[in-house]
């Protein structure tokens, strides 16, 4: 319908590799999902879901090519799930080796490198902002712990559909 009524949305497609437990190379016949854009008349890229810039990049055309009415584009982002698809999966369909050589890769750590490496931040600065953002999680977690449970009248507020 986006690409029919010529609609300025953006679709982002979180590739990580696995199904609830299979691979994606079983679930599809194309090397890129991103491929499927063109059957909806749509372009489609597939860019490194880890690298930082290249999604933003990615994203920064397909805004400029909604915003320009040219319609929808699909953006394929690669990237791994390192744990299992819930609580309930063993994970026993991937190798350990697998799960580290994608560790490797962690994106957060990646764009501190380049930041550091650029002469953006130092390696002062990015040990700060990490603290920092530690602090925060560890506050935000002991807030939600010492709340007291919401109020079942409320249940509903918030909730569009």
């Amino acid at each position: 319908m986006a690409s029919i009524w010529n609609l300025p949305v953006i679709y982002l497609c979180e590739n990580n590799q696995y199904a609830m437990s299979f691979s994606v190379n079983r679930a599809f016949a194309i090397q890129k999902i991103s491929d499927r854009a063109a059957a909806y008349g749509m372009p489609g890229k597939t860019v490194d879901g880890n690298d930082l810039m290249a999604v933003y990049e990615a994203v920064r055309e397909a805004v400029e090519r909604a915003r320009a009415g040219q319609g929808p584009s699909l953006i394929e982002n690669v990237t791994y799930r390192w744990r299992g698809h819930s609580k309930s999966d063993a994970n026993r369909y991937r190798t350990q080796e697998e799960i580290e050589a994608w560790k490797e890769k962690c994106p957060i750590e990646r764009f501190r490198q380049q930041l550091i490496e650029q002469g953006v931040l130092t390696e002062e600065g990015a040990n700060r902002i990490e603290q920092q953002a530690c602090a925060a999680i560890d506050a935000a977690v002991a807030f939600a712990e010492n709340s007291p449970e919401p109020d079942l009248a409320t249940i509903e507020q918030g909730v569009y559909a």
